[in-house]
């Protein structure tokens, strides 16, 4: 199919049509094959848009349906992929299972469709997200967890810094060991994992010391530590960046004696 980009042995990528602010080139629906087979395991169907659920069912029978988390972007057109194709939808958050049990940190190592891989729990963007390891591949599907540019927002009041920065650290030592490649929700294939992930420790860090320093300075609401810390950030990116914020804040709290 038109669209569908080969980028590690087992792994494609097709690119949903919702690019934006947060989604960047649009959401990475993940689309995961045996070599030399045809059946398929779908990593994120993405948004209910322009036909997008449509051409996931169309590159070929679907054996499971995967979701690393909640956000409709990378979730919305879930249920009616499993109408199209029969295929259970599997999700940290039960609510979105379909004739499937929820993924939890005992889920260890998945064997569909003549492929394998390591569900690992990653909240902190959301409290449901999962990062999925592809070890034959050592590529590491991430959902919101990394993105292929940028960096991810910590989603208040779901998302919390703390267990995202416990979250960041653990795919960091994955990285170290066993992936070459991330396989982001959105933006670019990141080839240097770790120099990435490093960076985003660096960046979490960096910026609480940020708001810090604003609330050293009196800033007293979210509001005011987002124009204070994120001046050089376009104004329309200050609604998320506040959500960030807010988390940070809480963590800050939550660090108190």
């Amino acid at each position: 199919m038109s669209g569908l980009e080969k980028v590690t042995g087992t792994a494609s990528r097709l690119l949903a049509p919702n690019p934006g602010p947060m989604t960047l080139d649009g959401t990475n629906t993940w689309v995961l094959r045996e070599p030399g087979g045809d059946r398929l395991v779908i990593v994120d169907p993405g948004p209910i848009e322009n036909g997008h659920v449509e051409d996931v069912a169309a590159l070929g029978p679907i054996e499971l349906i995967v979701v690393t988390h909640g956000h409709f972007d990378h979730c919305e057109s879930a249920p009616r992929l499993h109408e199209l194709s029969g295929a259970p939808v599997v999700a940290r958050d039960p609510a979105l299972c379909i004739d499937a049990e929820p993924l939890t940190e005992a889920t260890g190592r998945t064997a569909v469709a003549g492929l394998e891989w390591l569900t690992v729990l990653t909240p902190g963007h959301s409290s449901d997200s999962v990062s999925l390891l592809l070890e034959a591949d050592r590529a590491l599907l991430t959902g919101d967890t990394v993105l292929g540019r940028g960096t991810a927002v910590v989603a208040h009041p779901d998302g919390r810094l703390g267990p995202y920065l416990d979250s960041l650290q653990r795919l960091r030592d994955l990285a170290a060991a066993e992936v070459d490649v991330l396989l982001p929700g959105h933006g670019p294939v990141v080839d240097r994992p770790l120099e990435v992930l490093d960076y985003y420790l660096a960046h979490r860090q960096e910026r609480l010391e940020q708001v810090r320093a604003a609330l050293a300075a009196g800033d007293e609401d979210a509001d005011a530590v987002v124009e204070r810390v994120y001046v050089d950030v376009d104004r329309s990116l200050w609604p998320y960046a506040k959500s960030s914020v807010l988390a940070q804040l809480d963590y800050l709290r939550e660090a108190q004696p």
